[in-house]
């Protein structure tokens, strides 16, 4: 049987918790990416299902008022 050294064994368990918690974040950081790239593919649907013509409305629901330098079509200069 090995013997090993009070040493020895506390730098074992060490290296062993930190790569645990290397793993545990590596883990955490990779579900947040994927859950912010599904909730942005899903919202790319929503505006794509809904059309072209509605997707600003779909983006900015509460955006109602138009600004007073809005203009349509082609502008004469004044």
């Amino acid at each position: 049987m090995l013997f090993l050294c009070k040493s020895v064994l506390m730098k074992l368990a060490q290296k062993l918790l930190l790569s645990l918690a290397l793993v545990g974040a590596t883990g955490i950081v990779i579900y947040i990416l994927s859950s912010r790239k599904s909730d942005n593919k899903r919202m790319l649907n929503l505006v794509a299902d809904e059309g072209y013509e509605t997707a600003h409305d779909v983006l900015f629901p509460d955006k109602n008022i138009q600004g007073k330098n809005l203009h349509f079509g082609p502008v004469i200069p004044e």
